[in-house]
């Protein structure tokens, strides 16, 4: 019988029931705890998170975690394996599952929606594909590999990772520098391929339309704030009054990395927007977002609520851009302007390596659209010889 349930997750004709949940942990030291299906709070987990959090990873981190943990321990609870007893077998039902099962975040409410996996015309950029995505698969084994790695060190769980690992590329990694191309290796068993894409930034006559559909001077300044600051959505919607210097022309936002106030350049056209959008709301309560809602009860604006402006103008002008693609479009702006260097544009986008900054430096096909217009009405130049040579004697050795 467990056999027959293996084979059905393999080839996702069932799925893992959804008991169990993540709830809000009451100690600091513990942000969420993962419950099984009865209500009980699950120990081991608990005690890998709460490893987590004493070394300093965020609270989004330690969720994300819960929330891979706690699907790892459904399948487990499913196949009536005790935790401590799992094996590769069953992390290859995991992987053979999560590459075959719908995910009910990409589910779509709207006839209307895209296909998924269908590419937008005007864009070219793919939808969401219905099932999870080869990162989030090697998320999850990443997860579950420090899971067991951490109850090892204790002598719990098996003892053997049941997460296969590539000791070829562990040996590669293990001592080089961060200034030194990262070696190609082979992946590790069950590791999917995750393909290397560039950046994708909007072009300016596509981001004028995006703009222009932009109703009030708050979405205006907060699309004009991303573009031109390069902040991510989050990072920029936590800023408060006391976060913005006029005379500089600077917000100061929590970084997603550092977690460390930083200042971030934007452009005039920005403050100016944002001075017409606090002169018309007014200004928000002390230690409160300066981004509010302007319906009902002012409130913070939340990214759900930002990104869902964002897919009522993709619904307008048939497009499918996300928050993330201002920050890429500012990116390679920046990274594109020969008056900036390459370390400037790390600096003002605070990346940790210089290389991902590098990537940005790319050309793009519908940037040189009037360039490639003007090579294809170029005349193809005509060969010319030399004087001296007899007509008769070209033709006879290279063709008429």
């Amino acid at each position: 019988m467990v056999e027959d349930v293996r084979r059905a997750l393999l080839e996702g004709r069932c799925s893992v029931p959804a008991v169990g949940s993540v709830v809000a942990g009451r100690a600091a030291d513990l942000p969420f705890v993962v419950m099984d299906a009865d209500g009980r709070e699950v120990e081991p987990v608990s005690g890998y998170l709460r490893d987590l959090a004493l070394g300093d990873a965020s609270q989004l981190t330690c969720r994300s975690y819960a929330f891979d943990l706690l699907r790892w321990h459904r399948l487990l609870w499913m196949l009536k394996t005790p935790w401590e007893k799992a094996t590769e077998a069953e992390v290859a039902v995991l992987v053979g599952w999560l590459r075959n099962a719908p995910n009910p975040q990409r589910r779509r409410w709207s006839r209307d929606s895209s296909p998924p996996g269908s590419v937008n015309l005007k864009t070219g950029k793919p939808a969401l594909r219905a099932g999870y995505a080869p990162r989030t698969i090697n998320h999850a084994l990443t997860v579950i590999c420090g899971y067991y790695s951490f109850h090892s060190r204790f002598g719990v769980g098996p003892v053997i990772n049941p997460v296969p690992v590539s000791a070829e590329r562990r040996r590669a990694l293990a001592h080089r520098s961060p200034l030194e191309p990262v070696p190609v290796v082979r992946r590790a068993r069950l590791r999917q391929k995750v393909p290397v894409q560039a950046p994708r930034a909007i072009p300016d006559h596509r981001w004028e339309e995006l703009f222009a559909e932009m109703g009030c001077d708050r979405d205006r300044a907060l699309l004009e704030f991303y573009v031109s600051s390069g902040a991510r959505a989050g990072e920029l919607l936590g800023i408060g009054l006391e976060d913005i210097d006029w005379s500089g022309q600077l917000v100061y936002v929590i970084s997603k990395g550092t977690r460390e106030r930083q200042p971030v350049p934007a452009s005039p056209d920005a403050f100016r927007y944002l001075g017409r959008y606090l002169a018309g709301d007014g200004l928000p309560a002390p230690g409160q977002p300066v981004w509010r809602t302007r319906r009902g009860k002012q409130r913070p604006l939340t990214y759900w609520a930002m990104r869902r402006i964002l897919q009522r103008a993709n619904d307008k002008l048939g497009t499918n851009w996300t928050l993330h693609d201002a920050r890429h479009t500012a990116a390679t702006r920046m990274a594109g302007d020969e008056r900036l260097t390459l370390a400037e544009v790390q600096a003002i986008l605070r990346h940790a390596h210089l290389d991902t900054t590098g990537r940005y430096l790319t050309a793009r096909v519908e940037d040189m659209h009037d360039k490639l217009a003007e090579y294809y009405r170029r005349p193809r130049p005509q060969c010319v010889y030399a004087a001296g040579y007899d007509p008769e004697d070209i033709k006879a050795v290279f063709g008429g």
